[in-house]
């Protein structure tokens, strides 16, 4: 069982930055998978950025590319969303997800979520 809680979220202005942090629980956290997802309201939830299990591997939605970062720490349990040059389309609930190897996120674990807003 692993249990995910998301911090960093809030209100900023187009062009800021913030960093998103997903702490999760119990042991064996580097066989999982980590993502971001995101809901903006009305559309449906689309993945933002994912790292593989030692963080070599990643992927990133193309409206992120060159202003999202992920990347994972083990020894702490903790995986990281660094998002600059925020957009006011980046506004959305940012949900924290893991999926252990070889499944997929919607049969994982998922945190509560965290608002994102960006102001114009």
């Amino acid at each position: 069982q692993v249990q995910l809680v998301e911090s960093g979220g809030g209100l900023v202005q187009a062009g800021g930055s913030l960093r998103l942090s997903c702490a999760a629980s119990g042991r064996s956290f580097s066989l999982y998978s980590m993502a971001w997802f995101r809901q903006a309201p009305g559309k449906e939830r689309e993945l933002a950025a994912s790292v593989n299990w030692n963080g070599g591997i990643t992927y990133y939605l193309d409206s992120v590319k060159g202003r999202f970062t992920i990347s994972r720490d083990n020894p702490k349990n903790t995986v990281y969303l660094q998002m600059n040059s925020l957009k006011p389309e980046d506004t959305a609930v940012y949900y924290c997800a893991a999926a252990i190897l070889g499944s997929s996120y919607e049969n994982g674990y998922w945190g509560q979520g965290t608002q994102v807003t960006v102001s114009s």
